[in-house]
């Protein structure tokens, strides 16, 4: 498995997670859905992995699902089952990492490699990516990157590409909110570690907490999250890197964060 996931981690805190498999155009085999799933278990509780970053090898960030795989296990409803469940969990691990993940995409973005997009935090894409889900045209729903899509697109423009299945530009992935930011390709490393840089200046402890309050606040009604996130305020206040944050900007000088 280690073939298909390269990881490293650089002095600031970054770990890039980079699918390494390019000649299978990065697809989300089981093999490489148990890969990333192993290494977002491990950077759960990895004290040096401040943010982390997924990206790809090649000139394709992620065709989807294997589809050689897919027809070689077309009569095992057991299989099917079971692929799309564990990429299932692999998304929900990436919205549940206690830390944040940014999405660099370069090339092309299909199927479920929309859906690891749309499930990752942020993205920042390269003027040559383009995003579909694709499923419609071969007979196969995109069922599971729908979840994905849905919460971070409005309604009619995630069935806009859900049921066309048309290729979107990485510029019209920003404007429906698919991605945050297009930068020219020769500047995308620049934009990702950049950005992955300023987050991880910030206080571990304050990032986990807010991660995990904005996704669970997004799914409950408007006086309901207010009142848990007035809780989660309260709480965070009683941390000592809100104290040390608060004294630090009153004083006029940078914090030290404890991440705790």
């Amino acid at each position: 498995m280690a073939s298909l996931l390269t990881r490293e981690t650089n002095e600031d805190g970054i770990t890039t997670l980079t699918l390494n498999q390019p000649e299978r155009r990065n697809s989300l085999s089981m093999g490489m859905l148990e890969a990333l799933s192993e290494a977002l278990h491990d950077l759960a509780d990895h004290e040096a992995t401040r943010v982390v970053v997924i990206a790809a090898a090649g000139k394709v960030f992620c065709a989807g699902h294997d589809l050689r795989e897919i027809r070689d296990q077309l009569d095992s409803h057991e299989f099917q089952l079971a692929l799309f469940q564990r990429c299932s969990e692999v998304m929900q691990q990436v919205v549940n990492l206690p830390k944040p993940v940014i999405a660099r995409v370069a090339g092309v973005a299909t199927a479920a490699g929309c859906q690891l997009v749309a499930s990752c935090d942020l993205a920042v894409a390269a003027d040559s990516a383009r995003f579909a889900t694709p499923g419609v045209n071969i007979g196969l729903f995109c069922s599971t990157p729908m979840v994905a899509l849905s919460r971070n697109l409005s309604r009619k423009h995630a069935m806009e590409m859900l049921l066309t299945g048309e290729m979107i530009s990485a510029a019209r992935a920003e404007q429906l909110g698919l991605v945050n930011r297009v930068v020219d390709e020769s500047f995308l490393d620049e934009a990702v570690y950049t950005m992955a840089g300023t987050i991880a200046g910030k206080s571990g402890h304050t990032l986990k907490i807010g991660k995990g309050a904005f996704y669970r606040q997004a799914e409950m009604p408007l006086a309901q999250a207010y009142d848990y996130t007035a809780e989660v305020m309260a709480s965070n206040l009683q941390s000592d890197d809100a104290r040390e944050g608060i004294c630090a900007f009153l004083d006029k000088r940078q914090p030290q964060w404890k991440d705790s």
